[in-house]
């Protein structure tokens, strides 16, 4: 099959009809696929054929967990396609210095997860795979379907072979380079008019700053956030400027794992992959995802356990999709910051999302803040306002929203210092609230 059929079949199974009706018929039919792909995987992977052990596919759900560090400790015998850890990392370093994303290893794709810690992932995918993503993305995210005209400008730190495969017939496609200064940016998209932008909000942000400036005046259809959390605050600013609903995809090293339909709301994208919840606050539908890629075998990921935060949707979107909403993603596990317990003393973990709506009731001149938790307990916030506000004032109504945060949950608010605020968009991802230990970050 050519590399174009191939895209145009995974396009019409990810956007048209499938016959579940039903959540169970969904389900049951996830099973038949994970039962069969372990059967492959176990054949074709030293790794998983003796972390499995015994275990019968059907008992799939028993598979011990890895995560990251297993996975990247084990990569050479874990992935299907020989391909050593040694020789991945050193053709995406070479690739990332030169900033040309071109070449491949037998035909296989070698990509680095933007890391926010310096634990950085490789991923792997064949070119079925990449035509699968690829036909997949496009029914999922594009605005007109695949026989409209589009213009793509994906803003990344780096770029991917994986990425250029959107680059289809109708489809035109343009990497913008996050380490690039902004009016380079805004001075190309002036020139390409896109109508379709992918970033992090980060970049959307500037993007914004330059519209507002009048520096900026190509709008698209259609923008999509990326590789970073959207924060509440962000999402508020963006779609004041913008006057339009931005869309997510929730994307990482792991698989493409959701993306937000027409009404906006992120659904997990279960005709993929298998999404185990391990809630940890269940109260609040906090959850954190396990995943099961039953469409890629290049580097198998199977009960692979994320360091991220799922908040799942209270109700039922009105789209009527069978597949997990999201409300929000919160951010890492690594980042629930702490408090002490107001009699005891122990600590009692303060999801991200508790730290964000504190910080944002404070004041409507707030356009961008930090928070991070340093390793001695204190907490360090930064902000950055508009208007004629008081930067004094602002800080002591933060401090005092913050507070109320700390009696809400019987805790004593750790010390509070303010800094001035620093980030940039470019090679580090956006954290909004942070913990780091002993002055690192996670």
């Amino acid at each position: 099959m050519s590399n174009t059929l191939r895209i145009v079949v995974h396009y019409a199974l990810a956007r048209g009809p499938r016959t579940w009706k039903t959540r169970e018929q969904l389900e049951r039919w996830q099973e038949r696929r994970i039962i069969r792909h372990v059967h492959q995987i176990r054949a074709r992977s030293p790794f998983y054929r003796k972390w499995w052990g015994n275990l019968d596919a059907s008992d799939w759900r028993s598979f011990p967990l890895i995560d990251k560090s297993i996975m990247m400790e084990h990569f050479d015998t874990l992935n299907t396609v020989g391909i050593t850890k040694d020789k991945a990392l050193d053709l995406a370093g070479e690739s990332e210095e030169a900033r040309d994303f071109k070449p491949s290893i037998q035909g296989v794709t070698v990509g680095l997860s933007s890391g926010t810690s310096g634990n950085r992932g490789i991923f792997l995918v064949s070119d079925r795979e990449q035509d699968a993503w690829t036909g997949t993305v496009l029914a999922k995210l594009l605005p007109g379907g695949l026989w409209k005209p589009a213009k793509i400008a994906f803003f990344l730190r780096a770029n991917s072979n994986l990425y250029e495969s959107v680059q289809r017939g109708k489809l035109q496609f343009q990497y913008f380079d996050l380490l690039e200064r902004v009016e380079t940016l805004v001075k190309r998209l002036e020139t390409y008019q896109p109508t379709v932008w992918v970033a992090p909000p980060s970049m959307l942000r500037m993007l914004a700053d330059a519209y507002v400036a009048g520096h900026l005046t190509a709008v698209p259809d259609k923008i999509i956030s990326v590789a970073e959390v959207l924060d509440p605050l962000d999402r508020k600013v963006l779609e004041q400027v913008f006057g339009q609903t931005i869309h997510q995809v929730y994307q990482c090293t792991e698989g493409f794992l959701g993306a937000t339909c027409r009404y906006g709301t992120l659904h997990l994208n279960e005709d993929i992959v298998h999404i185990e919840k391990e809630f940890i606050d269940p109260a609040t539908r906090r959850f954190v995802p396990i995943i099961t890629d039953f469409s890629r075998t290049s580097q198998p990921i199977i009960r692979y356990r994320l360091n991220d935060i799922l908040t799942q949707a209270a109700l039922p979107c009105a789209c009527g999709s069978p597949f997990t909403a999201i409300e929000r993603i919160e951010g890492r596990c690594d980042d629930t910051l702490y408090f002490s317990q107001l009699h005891t003393g122990e600590a009692v973990p303060v999801f991200p999302d508790f730290v964000t709506r504190s910080v944002i009731a404070a004041s409507p001149d707030i356009e961008h803040y930090r928070v991070v938790q340093q390793g001695d307990g204190t907490m360090e916030v930064s902000l950055r306002l508009g208007g004629s506000a008081v930067m004094a004032q602002v800080e002591t109504d933060v401090r005092g929203q913050l507070m109320k945060l700390g009696e809400r949950l019987e805790c004593t608010l750790p010390e509070v210092r303010f800094v001035p605020y620093t980030f940039e968009p470019g090679i580090t991802k956006l954290r909004r609230v942070e913990r780091r230990h002993n002055g690192v970050t996670d």
